[in-house]
């Protein structure tokens, strides 16, 4: 206490904390309720009387200029601001922010990102909480890492030195000789967690687990937040030590706070509730001359920001998300603040076996009974009140989980780390795209969900068409709520898609950053796409663009990346390059039609494409080392998939001629030559004799060994069907592999391996025993299967109407 302030140093997401905080305020009925947090966002506790801002949620403070500057204040429904503001709204009672306003955290941002070469850290959304960059409204005896309980010394000297340089800020502002900011240390401290001295006094392995059994796991009222003042007064005076944070910064910041616990007495308040970090209380309490603070602030840089709610998750209130101010367990949290007078054990255990029972795994009455005494009697052995997450989850692994650590990940995830998503009202102020966004979410009943959830659309169906629209024009947004994929299936067909999707929090910095593209989703994803389409250095990213801008349905993003493609196409001389945008081009034609998207224009491309590639392939295939052919065969395996697509006789006829020439050159790299042979062999370009002459001619006795085995490894193609069942390509590869004399086989046999441990493994099992048949011996035959004929018969019908097949007899 402080005449008419009254301090409650507090720790972040603390669910003891909170709830000594709303005893402390019951008593105590503030006038005034002034909270760590960005001065000028107080516009935005009035939304807490709307019923649908759901916690947990984020404070997001983003630069105007610069989308990418961002920072995150989260609030869980235990965390003791959050308990603060509702207490100050619930009563009428005026509530500010007095820390550093957030346009400050952004210019230290920014100066950093500087600092660092002019480039983030992270992708918007990711990495940028404030306690990253030294500004998170962190609880200061927290750390952003926790280290071991006894410390290196040389650390401890670090720690120290930093500690110093802060104290000597304040002291040279309170004697009014400060006239800038102190200069940044030259190195800067390893992170600590300072509470580790009070947690090695008292037996703790580290601060955390001696926080949460002194503070966090009870609810003592006021004289808990006097103790905390002590203990933290020592910290910072006798032992010397920092949270680990910029002394620079937070040398501001409190000087910040302190002048805005000053206002609020100038105001005439008589009855004024500070919450803050525990750490900041010290040096909020400490005799600071206003003269002095006021010159430490005169140069605080600011940017232009804006503020607004955004939903947060329990994982990312997580300290293994790596948020700074992170907590180990924001679910056993939740349930310590739901059930922290009562029997919590009890409860948590039966959360715990709902779970093991979704899950398909045993968990009876009886088990709940034993580990709940387990629990109590480690509880007791340890001489704690009640049972901890310490000792509730070691009961968990003994007799729940049987020794099992699996279930106990399945635990950890769903029920101490927990999967709540926050809800922020509509009239919470939002750039017009995430507007966009929201109601398109909820007329196509799409919700954003942080658990990992598939979700099949059938293109057919006109609100699936649309949902996946919208899946497609976000990524072009680099926005990943959703991906393509599934378990074992197939993510792409002609009418069916699946997909994962996954919120993530960060994604609402991405809406803010991709706003500057456009209002709507389809007009930023337009023009982000002709942005890329300009910027496309290569063609085969801008072949695999105009596929992305057809599946999300932009018409005009695909009229302007078509004329980028040509444009480019026209003057790119590698045919390779050529080839190479073939595939994606192929997509267009083979999904259009479900679309109901216009390939016409992407079919004119491809075949104006395959031509110029086709005059040229021939070049460009001679003289290739072994690296450079590698890359060349995946390029032609692409290409020949993609004409096969098209479906155009003049197309694939052009396409064979081609691969002809490759096949029959004499300069080009023998792993092509052999490959192209094989493909033309495949789709029937060359028959059983011209196979034989080129087999003949490249494993000849006079051919070179080594290219002949390359030539050998393109023919194969890592399909063994033609050495299993064409009984002339067997004789000859046979002939030429035992012609080889002892030196040039120890040559080839390793290339032949690679070739050959390609194959699948029952390939490889048949080439054996066909290597121990006799020559000439025909292959075993398996029996005819016995099977009912007018059983068969009866899904004739079905099967003629889905294949569209005429009725024909079946013998």
């Amino acid at each position: 206490m402080s005449g008419p302030v009254s301090y409650f140093g507090i720790r972040h997401h603390g669910p003891g904390c909170a709830r000594s905080l709303r005893r402390s305020l019951d008593a105590l009925q503030p006038d005034c309720v002034l909270i760590e947090g960005p001065a000028g966002s107080e516009a935005l506790i009035e939304h807490l009387r709307d019923p649908q801002l759901q916690p947990p949620v984020a404070l997001l403070s983003h630069g105007v200029d610069d989308p990418q500057l961002a920072v995150f204040h989260p609030f869980a429904e235990f965390s003791p601001e959050w308990q603060a503001m509702r207490w100050a709204v619930e009563h009428a009672v005026p509530v500010r922010f007095i820390d550093v306003p957030a346009g400050a955290s952004l210019a230290w941002q920014a100066q950093e990102r500087a600092r660092r070469g002019g480039t983030a850290d992270a992708a918007p959304g990711e990495g940028n909480d404030e306690a990253e960059s030294g500004t998170e409204n962190d609880a200061g005896h927290e750390a952003v890492h926790q280290a071991a309980a006894d410390p290196a010394p040389a650390a401890l000297a670090d720690d120290a030195a930093q500690a110093a340089a802060a104290q000597e800020a304040i002291d040279a502002a309170a004697d009014g000789s400060a006239a800038a900011p102190p200069a940044e240390p030259a190195a800067p401290a390893r992170h600590r967690d300072p509470l580790d001295w009070l947690a090695q006094a008292a037996g703790y392995a580290d601060g955390e687990s001696w926080w949460n059994h002194m503070v966090e796991e009870r609810g003592d009222g006021a004289d808990l937040f006097e103790a905390i003042g002590a203990a933290m007064t020592e910290l910072r005076e006798q032992a010397g030590l920092d949270n680990g944070l910029d002394a620079r910064q937070e040398a501001l910041r409190e000087a910040h706070m302190r002048a805005g616990v000053r206002e609020a007495v100038k105001q005439g308040h008589q009855r004024i509730a500070v919450v803050c970090g525990a750490w900041h209380v010290p040096a909020l309490v400490a005799k600071t001359s206003a003269a002095a603070d006021k010159t430490l602030l005169k140069d605080l840089p600011k940017l232009k920001a804006a503020a607004t709610w955004v939903p947060w998750t329990y994982r990312h209130l997580s300290s293994a998300s790596g948020y700074g101010a992170g907590i180990d367990a924001p679910g056993w949290y939740e349930h310590l603040w739901l059930h922290g007078d009562g029997p919590r054990a009890v409860g948590w255990f039966a959360r715990v076996a709902r779970v093991l029972r979704e899950h398909g795994l045993d968990c009876s009455s009886a088990h709940l009974i034993e580990a709940a005494r387990l629990a109590d009697t480690l509880a007791a052995l340890r001489e704690r009140p009640a049972p901890s997450l310490e000792e509730l989850n070691e009961a968990s692994l003994s007799i729940l989980c049987n020794g099992d650590d699996a279930p106990m990940r399945l635990i950890e995830q769903a029920l101490m780390i927990g999967e709540r998503l926050g809800q922020v009202p509509e009239a919470v102020p939002t750039v017009p795209l995430q507007r966009d966004l929201e109601a398109q979410r909820k007329r196509l009943r799409l919700k954003p969900e942080t658990l990992s959830k598939a979700l099949e659309l059938d293109l057919r169906n006109d609100t699936d068409l649309q949902r996946s629209q919208l899946l497609h024009r976000l990524l072009l947004l680099d926005i990943g709520w959703g991906r393509l994929g599934g378990a074992g299936r197939s993510s792409r067909g002609s009418f069916r898609e699946v997909w994962e999707l996954a919120w993530q929090p960060g994604f609402e910095i991405d809406l803010v950053v991709a706003s500057r593209y456009g209002q709507s989703v389809e007009q930023a994803a337009t023009a982000r796409a002709i942005e890329q389409a300009r910027q496309a250095e290569r063609l085969p990213a801008l072949s695999a663009l105009i596929d992305r801008v057809l599946l999300a349905n932009l018409a005009q993003a695909v009229e302007a990346v078509a004329e980028q493609l040509q444009a480019r196409a026209a003057t790119d001389s590698d045919p390779l390059s050529l080839l190479a945008a073939l595939p994606p081009l192929a997509n267009v034609q083979r999904y259009g039609n479900v679309r109901n998207t216009d390939a016409a224009q992407v079919r004119s491309l491809f075949d104006g494409i395959l031509a110029r590639a086709c005059i040229g392939l021939g070049l460009a295939v001679c003289g290739l080392d072994e690296e450079a052919a590698e890359a060349a065969r995946e390029v032609v395996l692409g290409a020949d998939r993609a004409v096969e697509l098209r479906e155009d006789p003049a197309q694939t006829e052009a396409w064979r001629r081609s691969l002809g020439l490759v096949a029959r050159s004499h300069s080009a790299a023998p792993l092509l030559r052999g490959l192209c042979t094989r493909l033309l062999f495949d789709a029937g370009g060359f028959d059983g004799a011209s196979v034989a002459d080129e087999l003949g001619l490249n494993l000849s006795l006079g051919a070179e060994p080594l290219q002949a085995a390359q030539w050998l490894d393109g023919f194969l193609n890592r399909n063994a069907a033609v050495l299993l069942h064409d009984d002339a390509v067997w004789s000859l590869i046979d002939a030429w592999v035992s012609g080889l004399g002892h030196e040039h086989f120890l040559r080839v046999v390793p290339l032949l391996r690679r070739s050959f441990a390609r194959f699948e493994a029952a390939d490889r099992r048949d080439l054996g025993q066909r290597v121990e048949r006799p020559p000439g011996q025909a292959r075993a035959t398996a029996p005819a299967p016995a099977w009912n004929g007018e059983r068969a018969a009866r899904a004739l019908p079905l099967l003629r109407e889905l294949f569209g097949l005429e009725a024909v007899e079946i013998r």
